[in-house]
């Protein structure tokens, strides 16, 4: 079927999405199509495999699909055009939200059985229909599941919606949209959501390990929506009910080793200027010998101390590894620069995470206050020069290092975040290293674990963001959306 164009909506160097009509088609008013006579084309590179399945497996709350065409390189959707606005723009009553967010649940659990991860969950992709009902929209971020791969191999998603594993650091699964669903259903609900009967579904759907989250869309909402009966009636029943619960409870409790609670990271601070945050260690959190932290950061306009408790947080993520540590700093560091983004006060809460084994997690430690002016600062140099420098590892083999010619140009603290890329496209790795750990620990550069996320004879390269140590004099280089064809290094066939 041919279509013609009735205009733009948006065009990158990814995606096209325009407004059409079939050729030819009646209904036309004054020369303007009417609303039923339109529908969205979607043409978008790569490889979407997820139109396809959705083509055969039609859901109310979908925009309905009628072609999708698939070459090597790209792919061209079809679909409903749907008269709505997002669920963000409307002024809706509470019950309204909820029943929304309840059919947000039933779609995904849909989605989900289908092994599919939308993966870009919020407000803006959520549309209320004329018919009352919502209609999930915009899957060109969405993927299935491959048990092979150990992390995503593309970084999608919106900032403050998708969970730590979404950039890079753990493939994806179901669980990745519960994170992304809590952090809906808490900026939907505003203030209410500080009640302890939706700040509870939150906080499970939010937190930083996916393993504690719901396991599933309708365990969320079943939550929100399920209240508890006595189906036993009598004093007799009652009694009954109660010994048998506190006779399994004791029980249970008996047999399960109760956790050591780890002691909350000392003396969380921002270093100086630095836009560094630092807490003291605690070794006994995390796992397999590496420590691992999870951290809030919270923006306010005023000088005070954020309450972790009932005050929201602007994003949360979490940092697993080795901190360099000599005579003089002894402490776990992270850059969070790249978190700046309005002048404000900023503050951090940090925690250690157990392994759920042994160690529990640690009470919150709130850090000290860092003064962001740095909103309107220039950005960073960026790196020159960009190659692959060549060592010998521990084992004989060869080790590979992301380096630039412009070093000299930062200074110590000033952070540099590469991002590996097979010759797919693929992001396959992340590493980030400061300067003084590059003259300290690289060969002039900073890792490439190739024995970890390479293969013999396979081609890479890389793309380096720059995190500075002086945000409120300059600003971060960050590589966002489509990465410029400048800014990666020479590719490199691995021996």
């Amino acid at each position: 079927m041919n279509y013609e164009l009735v205009r733009n909506i948006k065009e990158s160097s990814k995606s096209k999405i325009d407004i059409v009509r079939k050729i030819g088609e009646s209904g036309q008013d004054n020369g303007r199509a009417k609303n039923e006579d339109l529908y969205v084309r979607k043409t978008l590179q790569g490889k979407h495999s997820v139109y396809a399945l959705l083509l055969d497996n039609p859901h109310p709350y979908l925009p309905k699909l009628y072609e999708v065409n698939e070459t090597d390189d790209c792919v061209t959707v079809i679909e409903e055009y749907i008269e709505g606005e997002p669920i963000g723009s409307l002024d809706l009553p509470k019950e309204r939200l909820l029943q929304a967010v309840g059919e947000l649940c039933d779609v995904l659990e849909f989605l989900h059985g289908k092994n599919i991860i939308h993966r870009d969950i919020k407000p803006s992709n959520i549309l209320i229909a004329n018919d009352g009902h919502i209609r999930l929209i915009d899957f060109d971020a969405a993927r299935m599941p491959k048990d092979e791969l150990e992390q995503d191999t593309s970084l999608l998603g919106t900032r403050g919606y998708a969970p730590p594993e979404q950039y890079g650091f753990a493939q994806t699964d179901r669980r990745a949209d519960i994170y992304a669903l809590g952090v809906t259903l808490q900026k939907l609900l505003g203030s209410e959501a500080d009640k302890p009967r939706y700040k509870k579904v939150i906080r499970k759907c939010t937190n930083l390990n996916p393993d504690k989250r719901y396991a599933s869309a309708k365990q969320v909402k079943k939550e929100l929506f399920c209240t508890k009966r006595n189906i036993l009636r009598g004093a007799a029943a009652v009694l009954l009910l109660c010994l048998a619960g506190l006779s399994a409870y004791f029980c249970a409790q008996a047999q399960k080793p109760k956790l050591i609670v780890l002691p909350a990271p000392a003396n969380p601070h921002w270093r100086g200027e630095s836009g560094i945050g630092e807490w003291g260690h605690v070794p006994e959190s995390g796992s397999n010998g590496e420590e691992t932290y999870a951290y809030m950061m919270f923006r306010i306009d005023e000088d005070r101390e954020p309450d972790p408790e009932n005050d929201t947080c602007y994003m949360q993520s979490g940092m697993s590894g080795d901190s360099l540590t000599d005579d003089e700093i002894s402490m776990f560091s992270v850059s969070l620069v790249q978190n700046l983004e309005q002048n404000g006060y900023y503050y951090f809460a940090v925690w250690a995470m157990g392994d759920g084994i042994e160690y529990a997690d640690s009470p919150y430690a709130v850090s000290d206050v860092f003064e962001y002016t740095g909103e309107d600062a220039p950005p960073m140099p960026a790196p020159e020069g960009l190659y692959w420098n060549v060592g010998l590892s521990s084992n004989g083999g060869k080790s590979y290092y992301a380096a630039f010619t412009n070093l000299d140009d930062y200074r110590d603290e000033d952070t540099f975040s590469v991002r590996f890329y097979d010759e797919s496209g693929n992001m396959i790795a992340k590493n980030e290293w400061s300067k003084r750990e590059i003259n300290m620990r690289g060969n002039n550069g900073i890792w490439f674990d190739n024995e970890r996320y390479a293969h013999s004879g396979g081609t890479y390269r890389f793309a380096i963001e720059v995190y500075t140590s002086r945000p409120n004099e300059y600003s971060s280089l960050i590589l966002n959306g489509t990465v410029p064809e400048e800014a990666y290094s020479p590719w490199i066939k691995l021996e």
